[in-house]
C-alpha cells in the first residue's frame, strides 16, 4: 500500500524521469506485450508508481520481456498523464476554486436615496379627492422644496399589506365580526387574479406569531383566519417589529410594492418586549405606513387607542372606529332605557349585529380605497445632511378645503 501520495509535482517530476528512461529503453529492447503485466497493481493506480521501488530486482525474476513491455507502458502512461484530459489533471497547477458564496441575507431595513411619499388627499368630508396632477402638489424636506421625479395616481398601485389581528381577550365578545371584517380586507385588498397586491398574517395575543409569510395568495390568509380563536394579551409592538424584521420580502420593496399594514385591535399593549418609540422609529425607517381598524365598543375606552393613533398618522395612514359608529345615527340614545340595558337597538333582535357588520364593512371600504387611491410621489433630497437623523417632511396641495394626509417624515440612514 502507498502510504504517502506526497506533492502532486513531485509525483509528475519523478514520473517524467521514469518516462525518460522508459523511452531511452525502447530502441535496445524490441516490444513485445506480456499478458502478466494486466494484472499488476501499478495499473489500477498511477500514484503506486512513485519511486518505482519495484523494478529493482524485476530483470531478474521476470526477463527482459517484461522490462520491454513495461518500459513502453511506463512511456505510455507518463505521457498520457502529462497529457491534457490525460488520466489525471494536476489540480496545483490548475485555478483554486472560488469560496461557495452563500445566498445574500434579506434585510428589510432601507438606506433612503429615493424618498416615498404616499399622500391621501380628501375634502372637509372625507371624501377622496382623485383628480390631481402633479403640478398640484408640493413637498418640503426640513422647509426646503423638492423637485418630484415620480407621480402616480394609478388605482392599481403594487402595495404588499400585513394583517395584524388582536387575538386578545378584549375581542372575545365581538371576534365573529371581526374575524369576517379581517376576511374581508384580505379579499378586497388581495385579489386572485393580481400579483400586484401581496399579505402577509400575523396574530398577536401574548406574543405574536407570523403565521402566513408574504404570498400573493388570499386564500392562505383567508384559512388561517378562519382557525384563528383568540384568548391573551396583546403583544402589538411585537407584532409590529415583527413585521418590519422577520417576514419574507417582494422584490422592489418599498418603492414598487410599498409597505402596508393593518393593524385590527385597539392598540392596547399589554405583553410585548418592545416599546412604542422602538416600533413607530422602525416603521419610519422602513417607510412603512399604517392603518387601524380599532376594536374599541361604543361607550368604553382603551389605554392603546392614543398609541394607534399615534402609530398611523405619524406613518401616513389613520384609524378607522367601526364600533364606536354604531349609534351615531339613532335618535334618543340614552334617553330610551329598558330592561335589557339602555340600547336602542334591542338585544337579541338581530339589530346590533347588522349595524355593527355594517359599520365594519363601510370601514374596510375606506380603508381599502384609501390603501388603493393614494397619489405617490417620490423626490430624491437636494439638501442631505447626514449627522440627521429624522427629517421632516410637509406637503402642500393648491386646492382650497381639502385634507391632506402623509408621513410625518423620515430616516434617511439606517444603523
Amino acid at each position: 500500500m502507498v502510504d504517502n501520495l506526497g506533492d502532486l509535482p513531485h509525483r509528475k517530476t519523478m514520473m517524467v524521469r521514469h518516462a525518460l528512461l522508459a523511452i531511452v529503453a525502447l530502441p535496445v529492447f524490441r516490444f513485445r506485450p506480456v499478458p502478466y503485466l494486466r494484472g499488476l497493481p501499478f495499473l489500477r493506480g498511477l500514484p503506486f508508481l512513485r519511486g518505482l521501488p519495484f523494478l529493482r530486482g524485476l530483470p531478474g525474476c521476470l526477463g527482459q520481456p517484461v522490462l520491454r513491455s513495461l518500459a513502453a507502458l511506463l512511456a505510455v502512461a507518463a505521457l498520457g498523464w502529462l497529457a491534457p484530459g490525460g488520466f489525471a489533471q494536476a489540480p496545483a497547477s490548475a485555478k483554486p476554486k472560488p469560496a461557495r458564496q452563500q445566498a445574500p441575507v434579506v434585510d428589510m431595513r432601507v438606506s433612503v436615496n429615493e424618498v416615498i411619499v404616499p399622500v391621501t388627499v380628501t375634502d372637509l368630508q372625507d371624501r377622496f379627492v382623485a383628480d390631481l396632477d402633479r403640478s398640484d402638489f408640493r413637498i418640503f424636506d426640513e422647509g426646503v422644496e423638492q423637485k418630484i421625479s415620480y407621480f402616480s395616481r394609478d388605482g392599481k398601485q403594487p402595495v404588499v399589506i400585513g394583517f395584524l389581528i388582536d387575538m386578545s381577550n378584549r375581542n372575545v365578545s365581538h371576534w365573529k365580526t371581526l374575524r369576517e371584517a379581517a376576511i374581508e380586507l384580505v379579499l378586497n385588498l388581495m385579489p386572485d387574479d393580481d400579483s400586484r397586491f401581496s399579505g402577509y398574517l400575523i396574530p398577536y395575543s401574548t406574543t405574536a406569531e407570523l403565521a402566513v409569510d408574504t404570498t400573493n395568495r388570499s386564500d392562505k390568509l383567508v384559512e388561517k383566519l378562519e382557525q384563528l380563536k383568540p384568548g391573551g394579551g396583546g403583544a402589538l409592538y411585537d407584532a409590529i417589529y415583527m413585521a418590519c424584521t422577520r417576514r419574507s420580502l417582494m422584490q422592489g420593496e418599498p418603492i414598487e410594492p410599498r409597505r402596508v399594514l393593518i393593524v385590527v385591535g385597539d392598540g392596547t399593549d399589554t405583553a410585548s418586549e418592545h416599546g412604542l418609540e422602538e416600533v413607530l422609529e422602525l416603521a419610519q425607517r422602513n417607510l412603512v405606513t399604517i392603518y387601524g381598524v380599532s376594536t374599541v365598543a361604543y361607550g368604553f375606552g382603551s389605554s392603546g387607542e392614543a398609541n394607534l393613533k399615534r402609530l398611523a398618522e405619524e406613518t401616513g395612514g389613520r384609524v378607522e372606529y367601526p364600533l364606536e359608529g354604531v349609534y351615531k345615527d339613532v335618535i334618543g340614545y340614552l334617553s330610551k332605557p329598558s330592561d335589557e340595558g339602555n340600547y336602542a337597538i334591542k338585544v337579541g333582535t338581530g339589530g346590533y349585529a347588522a349595524a355593527l357588520a355594517q359599520s365594519l364593512y363601510q370601514s374596510v371600504a375606506a380603508v381599502a380605497g384609501e390603501i388603493t387611491t393614494q397619489y405617490i410621489l417620490r423626490y430624491v433630497p437636494s439638501n442631505s445632511d447626514a449627522p440627521r437623523l429624522f427629517r421632516k417632511l410637509r406637503v402642500e396641495v393648491n386646492l382650497p378645503n381639502v385634507k391632506i394626509r402623509a408621513r410625518s417624515g423620515y430616516y434617511p440612514y439606517n444603523p
